[in-house]
């Protein structure tokens, strides 16, 4: 609609009448949609792209005079037809994308490349810096960029990959946090909610190729604005998955509303895909308030059903006689009898037993909740049990339902001996408790403004702030109820802001020996309040003193970086200890590997010519499980790394093939070459284990596929 909107204000200029026909038109349609999450698209979202050189054929926008502020005037799109050049300056010839009768000529250092989100592009990497504790461990990656853009890249990557995506997204109060389409929106913007569901959307719509569909997990927090846009959101764009919502308080004294309660807590979505579901863990005493008491011992439930479906018309197979004899230690089971369709008194029971029937403590009849055969096999395990009679003199009969029986065969209850009925004794004194919680978490170390949220960055980077950080512990208990039995887990945040989600991996990876990896991307943003300041002083997104200052490069950088090494950006130690469970210095860091890479444009024929194979070599790393060494250089024709190859002169083929085959952890093998047959050729000699992929076929398509995706 708002697009439409913006038509109609362009055919005003021309023709006002046949603009005011239009806006009544769809002023009546607008007031016929249907009920459910309707919202604007409003394609296409666009990002300037401050640090990308400029070339001939690029949509760019011309940047105001330094010292000011840019104006809606600025935004107008134009496209480079040439570019002169004289001595050291440059300039460009410019004509407007509105009406290609425009034209106009600007210095290309006033011009900032445009990005739309229709558009495809061609991403690569270069490095920014690394930190190394253990070499053999997959590397954690930062990745400084546009997330939509960092979300194309991924689709290269790590399709289908992904275990856990993590996002804390802007939350929309109104107050300038976040922007969409190069502005903040502000509070008063009429399409202020609209923008933010097409935001999310476009995003979402390409995490869920990222995601696993077998067994994976989306998690995402938001507080009262737009929770429920977001559920529905959820819930319309993964129709396949179970969505469920936790309220889970992060300040318990509250912040003041205007009007209204304090606000104490905020939400926190898990959206499940295939097998996907929160873990029983054991848990500490902070969880205390949210644990059954009776999860501290092995539960034997009840084999009458009970609630609902427990009457004997609702399952009649399950209304059968368990015969039960008397012997000199107590009673036993005999037999298990066939279900019945008449009086159950006609049923003679064997000699020396008595018949137990599936009756209801108000004397109606009702059913178990097992099959005979399958009660006739827990018995054989141990896994039923004959309890004091009841009221009819008649012994109560128990069972281990499948997850206590579980706890018995992990060894979580060591079985000790049997009871004279058959069924197992266990040892329940080391037995840990291990539960799911419910729905409502009041953990204290949760709290935003503790010791594991603005706490905890102080101590890293006291001469550093960041607004409204996650607590790392609360991230890291959302995170283990799905990846704690995934050593190996690849989770990716790409709203990453400070990177507690990398934190909290890396304190997982701790307290087991994982070797779980995240994937960040945040992009260098200053605040609204800073952009102000610095374009006073008359600079300009690009320029050194403007970007030191962003978020990658002022917060999460410096912040991975002093967790995995304990020191602050200065070299001292870092003080303080983490809390919650896994109690340690912050001095001792953690034994794990981190890159930070800034995502770069690059041209399509010059790829495809392997005239940039040093920023798309990243890429080849990443996708092959960003461990060992990268190549970053194949001017010898080949290499071979831990876990990868790359071939590009085919007079090397036997030596490739041979460095491959002695990497036994190698699983991919890139080919560059436009001949078919030599592409064959090759994979055909490739061990099963190693796949292959096409360079630069592969990729190219990749990007031009996804360039129309999410902008529907």
């Amino acid at each position: 609609m708002s697009r439409l909107n913006d038509l109609i204000r362009q055919v005003s200029t021309k023709d006002p009448p046949l603009a005011a026909d239009l806006q009544r038109e769809v002023a009546v349609l607008a007031d016929r949609r249907s009920f459910g999450l309707n919202f604007e698209r409003h394609v296409p979202e666009a990002v300037e792209l401050p640090g990308r050189r400029v070339r001939r054929g690029d949509k760019v926008r011309i940047l105001p005079p330094r010292g000011q502020v840019p104006t809606k005037s600025d935004e107008k799109l134009w496209r480079v037809a040439e570019i002169k050049r004289d001595g050291d300056s440059a300039s460009a010839e410019l004509v407007a994308l509105a009406d290609d009768t425009e034209t106009a000529t600007a210095a290309v250092e006033d011009l900032v490349v445009v990005a739309e989100f229709r558009d495809p592009i061609y991403p690569g990497l270069v490095s920014t810096g690394k930190v190394e504790r253990d070499g053999d461990k997959p590397y954690h990656t930062v990745i400084n960029a546009e997330n939509f853009h960092a979300l194309q890249l991924l689709m290269f990557t790590h399709r289908g990959k992904v275990d856990c995506i993590y996002i804390d997204p802007p939350y929309n109060t109104g107050a300038r946090d976040w922007k969409y389409n190069n502005d903040y929106v502000e509070a008063d913007d009429h399409y202020r909610h609209s923008k933010w569901l097409a935001f999310m959307e476009r995003r979402l719509l390409l995490a869920k190729e990222l995601l696993n569909q077998a067994d994976s997990v989306l998690i995402v927090t938001i507080d009262e604005k737009e929770y429920l846009r977001l559920g529905l959101l959820l819930e319309q764009t993964f129709p396949e998955a179970r969505t469920q919502m936790v309220s889970s308080i992060i300040n318990p004294k509250g912040a003041t509303r205007s009007a209204a309660f304090k606000r104490t807590d905020e939400y926190v979505y898990f959206v499940m895909f295939g097998n996907a579901g929160p873990r029983a863990l054991p848990l500490g005493d902070e969880w205390k308030v949210v644990q059954d008491p009776r999860a501290q011992r092995l539960r034997w439930a009840e084999l009458l059903r009970s609630g609902t479906n427990a009457r004997r018309v609702d399952r009649p197979g399950l209304f059968y006689p368990v015969f039960v004899r008397n012997a000199e230690d107590g009673a036993v089971f005999d037999s298990i009898g066939d279900s019945v369709e008449g009086d159950p008194t006609d049923v003679t029971p064997p000699a020396g037993c008595v018949a137990v029937w599936p009756i209801r403590a108000d004397g109606s009849e009702g059913r178990w909740q097992v099959s005979g055969s399958a009660l006739t096999t827990l018995i054989d395990k141990g896994y039923a049990k004959l309890g004091a009679p009841g009221r009819d003199r008649r012994p109560n009969i128990t069972y281990l339902a499948r997850g206590e029986q579980r706890k018995v065969e992990q060894g979580l209850f060591p079985v000790l001996g049997r009871n004279a009925d058959g069924s197992i004794v266990v040892d329940s004194s080391s037995y840990t408790p291990v539960f799911v919680p419910g729905t409502q978490w009041r953990i204290t170390f949760h709290e935003a403004g503790g010791p594991g949220g603005s706490g905890l960055l102080r101590a890293l980077m006291p001469d550093r702030s960041f607004p409204f950080p996650k607590s790392l512990y609360a991230v890291e208990d959302a995170l283990r109820f799905f990846v704690a039995d995934k050593p190996d887990a690849v989770v990716v945040d790409f709203l990453a802001g400070s990177g507690t989600t990398a934190h909290a991996v890396m304190r997982l990876n701790r307290q087991d020996g994982g070797r779980r990896q995240c994937i960040s991307v945040t992009n260098n943003e200053v605040s609204a309040e800073e952009q102000t300041r610095l374009r006073r002083q008359g600079l300009r997104p690009g320029d050194d003193a403007w970007e030191d200052l962003g978020i990658c490069d002022y917060i999460t950088k410096p912040r991975i970086t002093s967790a995995v090494t304990g020191t602050k950006p200065g070299g001292e130690p870092a003080q303080g200890d983490y809390r919650f469970g896994d109690v340690f210095p912050m001095a001792e860091g953690f034994e794990e590997n981190a890159e930070f890479f800034t995502l770069t444009y690059e041209a399509p024929l010059r790829v495809a010519n392997n005239r940039e194979f040093e920023r798309v070599a990243p890429l080849l790393w990443m996708r092959a499980g960003s461990r060992g060494h990268r190549i970053d250089d194949i001017t010898k024709g080949w290499d071979v790394a831990e876990t990868y190859g790359v071939i590009a002169d085919f007079d090397h083929t036997d030596e490739f093939l041979n460095a491959l085959a002695d990497q036994p952890d190698a699983t991919h093998a890139f080919v560059v070459t436009d001949d078919d047959w030599l592409f064959e050729s090759l994979c055909r000699d490739l061990p099963e284990h190693v796949e292959p992929v096409r360079l630069y076929e592969a990729y190219l398509r990749n990007f031009e596929i996804e360039a129309g995706r999410g902008t529907r």
